[in-house]
């Protein structure tokens, strides 16, 4: 993941500045780098997750057409086995009759 830089001095130095107690400036800005160096994803990170979902949808798009293209055989096998049958069974019958 790539890094975002944060500038908790100036961060700090605002905050104070605002009149707000160093201390608490400081907390506040610990907690704020620590939040964005864990929790942000940056638009590097987006264009990765981006690339590899896409090639997992290409994979996904191959394997449904291959599917689709077996099963569309399967189909056309089973009713030219059931066509054959049936003038088979109308056949037999006719000469039955």
């Amino acid at each position: 993941m790539a890094t975002l830089t944060f500038d908790t001095h100036a961060f700090v130095k605002e905050l104070t500045q605002a009149g707000m107690p160093e201390a608490q400036a400081e907390v506040l800005a610990h907690s704020q780098a620590t939040l964005i160096d864990e929790k942000l994803a940056t638009k590097q990170d987006l264009k990765e997750l981006e690339v590899l979902l896409r090639r997992d949808l290409k994979e996904l798009e191959g394997r449904f057409t291959h599917d689709m293209k077996e099963l569309e055989l399967r189909l056309t096998i089973r009713l030219g086995s059931m066509m054959v049958v049936a003038i088979g069974v109308v056949a037999a019958l006719v000469k039955l009759l």
